[in-house]
């Protein structure tokens, strides 16, 4: 028995697909096809559930050294739950991978003191409609509350720092997430901060309501282009320089390939909303 289509939603990977190419965006949100897991995916994975772990700690046991020490655990979990992870990180590679990952907390740990402060909530599961109808869902890394009711969202990155005219991607995340936040709480965040653990280095944002407005109306006019492309089921390739890391190149019309046969517009968790009485 075949299963029931999973309704879409946007998230800040998902909306990046359709604007990088619609063709990959269904290929991932639709079709969902399984991709290649990377080691820099991995990795990044590993170094969250250490610092979301850690967290959850009394202060006093969060430490640099306590964290290397919950790498190896971790990392257990993970193989446990994916064996394909024994094949891309083996034995013999796997203590390098270690050590990089352990740079990755150091580099944390140099920009924050996390004895300091309680987070108040990790990996914050968001999943709601907005008012122009979108909807949208993700996982935030991590949301503060100062004493004074100041909102913190942070998220971590295990990459590198990009250059300022490629940043949009990351503004667009942290906006998009200010934005759910903001709706789903009535609380505008004070403060997004990326923090980019490899190079200690790190992008803050103070987002206003005029901001977040007009962002929210931009959203609002990329689901529209989506859920036209998908009721059509006309997603087309958009080639660029990304293309070379793309691994659907076989399936795709512009690199001689072809797509499987288009499922259908699967539908959006805005339709399961009952509209509001006017």
């Amino acid at each position: 028995m075949a299963s029931k289509p999973k309704l879409l939603a946007l998230s800040p990977s998902r909306a990046s697909d359709y604007e990088q190419c619609p063709l990959l965006y269904r290929l991932r949100a639709i079709d969902r096809i399984p991709e290649p897991t990377t080691i820099a995916q991995v990795k990044g994975t590993l170094v969250h559930a250490v610092l979301e772990e850690m967290h959850k700690l009394p202060r006093e046991q969060r430490t640099y050294p306590a964290a290397v020490k919950r790498l190896k655990p971790h990392w257990a979990l993970l193989t446990a739950a994916d064996p394909s992870l024994d094949e891309l990180v083996p034995e013999a590679d796997l203590y390098d991978f270690l050590v990089e990952a352990r740079t990755l907390l150091r580099g944390y740990f140099h920009m924050e003191n996390p004895q300091g402060f309680d987070a108040h909530e990790c990996e914050m599961y968001v999943d709601t409609v907005l008012p122009n109808g979108v909807p949208v869902r993700g996982f935030i890394d991590r949301v503060d509350i100062a004493p004074t009711g100041e909102v913190r969202v942070v998220d971590y990155k295990t990459g590198k720092k990009p250059k300022p005219q490629y940043s949009q991607q990351a503004k667009f995340q942290m906006r998009f997430y200010a934005l759910v936040y903001w709706r789903l709480f009535d609380t505008i965040p004070a403060q997004l901060r990326l923090m980019y653990l490899k190079v200690m280095d790190h992008l803050v944002l103070q987002p206003s309501r005029e901001e977040l407005e007009f962002f929210e109306r931009d959203l609002g006019d990329l689901w529209g282009k989506i859920e036209q492309d998908g009721k059509a089921g006309t997603f087309r390739p958009k080639t660029s320089k990304l293309c070379d890391w793309c691994s659907f190149q076989k399936m795709c019309p512009a690199f001689g390939g072809t797509p499987p046969e288009y499922p259908g517009w699967p539908g959006s968790v805005a339709d399961l909303v009952e509209p509001a009485e006017q």
